[in-house]
């Protein structure tokens, strides 16, 4: 699923295809590029049983590529904010990054 940064930022509902048609979710706010929604229930049927899988949903931060100057000044003020330093917490460590803290 591919957000802009506004609905990343400021949370959005949006609607996601599922096999039995449209779901609508709220995205939270602040969510990060890369986290993985689980929509139980939602996914495909179950080969050698009953009931339906899981759908995964991964998040991506749609960036664009053009730019006009009026959107250009605008985020540059909104880097310039100490609040869009990135500032990653340990649940957004990858694997190696959390096995090397681990040995330390």
């Amino acid at each position: 699923m591919y957000l802009n940064f506004a609905e990343a930022a400021l949370g959005a509902p949006v609607e996601i295809p599922t096999v039995d048609g449209k779901v609508k979710i709220k995205i939270d706010p602040g969510t990060q590029p890369g986290k993985i929604l689980r929509l139980r229930g939602k996914g495909l049927p179950e080969v050698n049983g009953y009931g339906k899988g899981d759908l995964l949903v991964n998040i991506n931060v749609w960036v664009p590529k053009n730019l006009s100057k009026e959107e250009q000044k605008t985020i540059e003020q909104l880097g310039k904010s100490g609040n869009f330093v990135p500032q990653p917490d340990e649940n957004d460590k990858n694997f190696f990054e959390k096995m090397k803290n681990f040995f330390e």
